[in-house]
């Protein structure tokens, strides 16, 4: 199971493909958008994500009960809805310079819609894949618009039950998407550890036959290389080129530094992962002399009875495998032998009546 996004595979035997995610972390500058680009880019990512809404396209403008902003989250600051997300959009006449920047350093670009004119938007800019944000999961228009384009369709989990997750797998695969990545999420800002559930990353795979991945609320990176045991072939995490930087969401986003050092981390974590293997692996074979081996550790003269006083199994290996020592212990000596001499089936007479 392998899904392409531009020149890269994802899937078993691929390196893990890790997304940061800008968000509104430029802050409504579109130099500081650019900048997240090239410090992404740094930092070891493979892909930049945005996120192509408007105020008026993700939600209304009402100060209504429904849309206020609830006490105690990280945004309560905010009058309303509408006022959180005029202030962290991303402005669509970016989209094209943001576009043409990533694309000319190399970097994978490409953007969560959050309806169906934000698609027709990024169809214009060629987009390689689309991200589907937690919260729409359930958005079935959306779901069946995005997956007419034929295009993988990376979505994440954050608040959706099983049946969400069947369902918008039926939808994209019924309207032509066959290139599906679900990503374990905690829609939580920052998400608790204890809530992180890692270990779901390797059931989506085998219980829906996709590929899995994280898309990571928590601090710091302990997550997300941890994620990478369980068959992450995704993750994406929250980026800000300077954790200083206050933003709407900086609070639970990484800078250019850690971002840089969980990539490194994760490439790490895949080579150490490897393969099942039993051998001495190459690199080992110089510590083979520190195995233990069978050693006369006191004088012996010819014909003595090699006991437990006079044989010991030490440090290094160039002597007997000590399997063999209640072989030898009890036969006789046919030479003379000192400390540190090897014990080798040589030194032995092979019965008593040949001493």
């Amino acid at each position: 199971m392998q899904v392409k996004i531009g020149n890269k595979i994802l899937g078993k035997n691929n390196p893990t493909y890790i997304v940061a995610e800008m968000s509104g972390n430029h802050g409504g500058s579109l130099k500081n958008a650019k900048e997240i680009i090239y410090a992404a880019k740094r930092a070891g990512a493979d892909a930049v994500k945005l996120q192509t809404y408007t105020a008026d396209t993700i939600t209304i403008n009402s100060n209504k009960p429904d849309f206020k902003i609830l006490d105690g989250t990280a945004w309560d600051g905010y009058e309303n809805l509408w006022s959180l997300y005029n202030k962290a959009y991303t402005p669509w006449e970016w989209h094209q310079e943001l576009f043409t920047l990533a694309r000319s350093i190399d970097l994978e670009i490409f953007s969560s819609p959050f309806d169906e004119t934000a698609v027709d938007f990024l169809e214009n800019l060629n987009v390689n894949v689309y991200k589907i944000a937690s919260p729409e999961i359930t958005n079935i228009p959306l779901l069946e618009k995005v997956a007419k384009t034929l295009k993988p369709i990376i979505i994440s989990t954050g608040i959706s039950t099983k049946e969400d997750i069947e369902l918008a797998i039926k939808t994209l695969k019924k309207f032509g998407t066959q290139d599906i990545i679900i990503l374990k999420c905690t829609t939580s800002y920052p998400a608790p550890a204890e809530d992180s559930n890692l270990i779901t990353i390797k059931d989506i795979s085998s219980t829906f036959n996709v590929l899995s991945g994280l898309s990571d609320h928590t601090l710091g990176i302990g997550a997300a290389i941890a994620s990478v045991v369980y068959g992450a072939s995704l993750i994406e995490k929250h980026f800000i080129t300077d954790e200083s930087n206050k933003t709407v969401d900086s609070f639970f986003s990484l800078g250019e530094q850690s971002f840089k050092q969980m990539v490194q981390e994760i490439r790490f974590v895949e080579k150490a992962m490897g393969n099942v293997c039993y051998d001495i692996v190459e690199s080992a074979k110089a510590s083979l002399r520190g195995r233990s081996s069978l050693y006369i550790s006191d004088y012996v003269k010819k014909g003595e009875i090699f006991t437990k006083k006079n044989i010991k199994a030490v440090r290094p290996a160039f002597g007997l495998h000590p399997k063999f020592y209640k072989d030898i212990i009890g036969k006789i000596s046919n030479q003379n032998l000192e400390p540190g001499d090897r014990v080798t089936f040589d030194i032995v007479y092979v019965d008593k009546e040949k001493k």
